[in-house]
């Protein structure tokens, strides 16, 4: 059993109507992850589908774009391709079309599944055509139920402490390995209504998990010296932060990676945000520039505000004045003292 490319030719055109028999599917919708293909027979013109899962030799398979296909024998998957376009199911070795958008790691797994089929050998019974949504899947709302820990730190004043903070926003995701989405996934999805594996037969479970994941993937970007407010700026890297900490389920196991991830709003407790501001402002009183700065500004403002408070401020300010000016004088009206210690008196005051 092998895919062959068909001579270049539209999609649903040239290879429908010179097949007796072919597979497609319809453009998928944005809740559809994956989907059994419809065999039509007699050409373009029938919209009958074949119930026997017997794909023959020479049957026709198209490939739209946003789409991946797996051709399953017996419950294994033994040809895979990513690159639209129109193929030729034939008697040769089975075969591959990753294309340039899906890792090593998928094109080492087909290679695996398929040695590990000729293994155990066997009459093929059962073939049949999967369609998986590989598109960017948007739209995924989330937001925190509870408040989750976020760390502040902060080098500068040697802050670190742990706060709580609530966020929402929308993030998106999609499938990159479909092979190993199909053997741990979404399996056989005949049992399904119309043969479709949707969204929300796991958007539920994802949605779930990556609430969990916040928490390490905050604490990898909090010690990046980024704060609580500054996070809608590097959705980037709190996107790589979360495929890293979901890798071992999302990737690994399942096949789905984080596209995208966006942060609408960020907020903290009145309580945390008032800590830190008094925490950082203590900071700045222990430098002593910044203290003697901070008091000079103090008692500028004090004199500018006594002076626009009227006549009575002015008095004050003149009394003072007046009141050193007699300290001065009297200073400089003190009795004089002899070489002798005693006093000096003119002859005028002894007569």
């Amino acid at each position: 059993m092998g895919l062959s490319k068909a001579i270049a030719g539209a999609a649903g055109g040239v290879l429908a109507d010179s097949r007796k028999d072919f597979f497609t599917c319809n453009s998928l919708a944005e809740d559809v992850l994956l989907v059994q293909g419809e065999k039509f027979t007699d050409g373009r013109g029938s919209n009958e589908r074949g119930l026997d899962n017997i794909i023959t030799q020479g049957t026709g398979i198209i490939v739209a774009d946003g789409q991946a296909m797996v051709i399953v024998v017996n419950g294994k998957v033994t040809e895979f391709t990513a690159v639209p376009g129109e193929y030729t199911f034939n008697d040769g070795e089975p075969s591959i079309f990753a294309g340039d958008g899906f890792a090593q790691g998928v094109k080492d797994m087909f290679k695996a599944g398929v040695e590990r089929f000729q293994y155990e050998g066997g009459v093929a019974e059962d073939q049949r055509v999967y369609y998986f949504n590989v598109k960017e899947l948007i739209g995924n709302k989330y937001g925190t139920p509870n408040p989750i820990p976020f760390r502040v730190v902060d080098t500068n004043i040697c802050l670190d402490i742990d706060i709580a903070i609530r966020c929402s926003g929308e993030y998106s995701y999609k499938i990159t390995n479909p092979i190993l989405f199909y053997t741990n996934v979404a399996g056989n999805v005949d049992g399904n209504v119309d043969g479709k594996y949707t969204r929300d037969q796991i958007d539920r479970q994802l949605k779930s998990e990556l609430l969990t994941a916040l928490q390490p993937a905050f604490a990898k970007i909090s010690a990046l010296g980024v704060e609580y407010s500054a996070l809608p700026d590097h959705t980037t890297e709190i996107a790589g932060a979360l495929n890293q900490v979901l890798s071992s389920k999302w990737r690994n196991l399942r096949g789905i990676e984080i596209v995208s991830f966006d942060i609408d709003s960020v907020t903290a407790s009145k309580n945390d945000e008032d800590m830190i501001k008094d925490l950082q402002e203590t900071a700045v009183y222990s430098s002593p520039n910044m203290a003697g700065a901070t008091l000079i500004g103090a008692q500028t403002a004090a004199m500018k505000s006594t002076v626009c408070n009227g006549n009575s401020a002015m008095m004050g300010f003149m009394e003072m004045g007046f009141g050193r000016l007699r300290q001065s004088q009297m200073s400089t009206a003190q009795p004089n003292l002899d070489s002798e210690g005693g006093d000096s008196f003119d002859d005028s005051e002894q007569k």
